[in-house]
């Protein structure tokens, strides 16, 4: 089912545009002393509502346009920037002071939007480094000879089932390339009320990741996945027992500091208004870092290198495109680097905007296609582990 076309053919006529008060909260300082008291700003946002029905409508996301001009007048539109879609339909849009100065409640305006290009040029500039030959073992593996470790004695939690320990066993016996494959249910799922927490292969995720951590004093870890959420989750459980000089929670400039947990909140750096990353000498002191996969360009634009992380863990592909996977994967993984993908083959692979792209595969995950590949599709244990969907103890 084909679910958003291009918006150039998308506009609401003649809707109401309230203003809204939203509560924005801000910082000075840096990440290390931050408090429960920080300040906190009012902002004026314009406020309305699209269709409940996402087939009805395009799918919009935090600095994403939005242009409106009052309805019968063939004027300039007004630009503004999408803060926040609230609900699915409530969509908060903060505009320049001319829009204001012009604004009048009584009066109907037409909308229309356009999406915000950067995640584009970064999946662009991801494509065209994957061209390199060094990332054939990732993006198109065969059965080669496969280079592992000697197997070591682990001390592995108790809550972890055969299946599992099974996987964390194979994960760190690996060496190099072919990706490794965990496939089971999304890593984080909702308990009663809001409460989140990981799966089964989440779990798995994480055990493999702290046993690298404390078997292997060199290891440089990166955690991905498509959602700020999943990050959030696997910051949480993770630090724990992870020293926080030692991890580091990267996330999009313009992320919204109300959003992140308070409790992770000393993993991230905040400058100012927005999200930032350390510099490359800072950052590279770090055993793990946690970002989703179109905020992880940020450690490539610091300095960071292919090959600079021992393990990648691409968390939850299914859920992604594959061009999003590849910001990670081609700016930051080489032939010694050792990659964990996570997923379900009945999951939905991310938004597909563009009609020709839906028409020419790019609805297919990077790990819907791995594991439909020769290599995975036996179930061979040595590339690959298939969690059975059932309840985590």
């Amino acid at each position: 089912m084909v679910r958003f076309n291009k918006w150039d053919g998308f506009e609401m006529k003649n809707v109401s545009l309230e203003l809204h008060k939203a509560a924005i909260y801000r910082r000075k300082g840096g990440y290390k002393n931050l408090i429960e008291s920080d300040e906190k700003d009012d902002k004026v946002f314009v406020a309305f509502k699209i269709d409940s029905i996402p087939e009805r409508r395009p799918f919009l996301l935090s600095r994403d346009f939005a242009y409106v001009r009052p309805s019968g007048r063939n004027i300039e539109p007004f630009q503004g920037i999408i803060y926040r879609v609230v609900k699915s339909n409530l969509v908060l849009v903060e505009f320049g002071e001319d829009f204001y100065l012009e604004y009048d409640r009584a009066c109907k305006y037409d909308v229309k939007f356009s999406f915000n290009r950067v995640c584009l040029k970064r999946a662009h500039q991801a494509i065209a480094v994957a061209s390199d030959t060094l990332l054939r073992n990732f993006l198109f593996p065969e059965r080669v000879p496969q280079i592992r470790l000697a197997p070591t004695q682990l001390s592995i939690s108790h809550k972890l089932d055969r299946e599992q320990v099974s996987a964390v066993r194979q994960i760190l016996s690996l060496k190099c390339p072919p990706p490794y494959l965990v496939e089971g249910p999304v890593s984080v799922t909702k308990m009663d009320g809001n409460t989140k927490r990981l799966s089964r292969s989440g779990v798995v995720v994480q055990e493999a990741v702290l046993q690298v951590y404390r078997t292997s004093p060199s290891c440089r870890i990166l955690i991905c996945a498509p959602l700020n959420s999943t990050c959030d989750v696997f910051t949480r459980s993770l630090k724990m027992q992870i020293p926080e000089s030692e991890m580091f929670r990267a996330n999009a400039a313009f992320r919204e500091l109300d959003g992140v947990p308070f409790d992770i909140l000393p993993s991230c750096l905040y400058k100012g208004e927005c999200f930032s990353c350390p510099p490359r000498v800072e950052i590279s002191k770090y055993k793990v870092i946690l970002s989703t996969f179109m905020s992880s360009f940020q450690l490539h634009g610091v300095g960071i290198v292919a090959g600079h992380f021992s393990h990648i863990f691409l968390v939850d592909a299914s859920s992604a495109t594959e061009p999003e996977t590849l910001v990670t994967l081609a700016n930051l993984a080489n032939e010694n680097t050792v990659v964990v993908v996570t997923g379900a083959l009945r999951d939905h692979s991310g938004w597909v905007r563009s009609p020709i792209a839906r028409y020419n595969g790019l609805s297919c995950s990077y790990f819907e296609r791995l594991r439909q590949s020769e290599l995975y599709n036996g179930l061979d244990p040595k590339f690959m582990t298939q969690l059975q969907e059932r309840e985590t103890t």
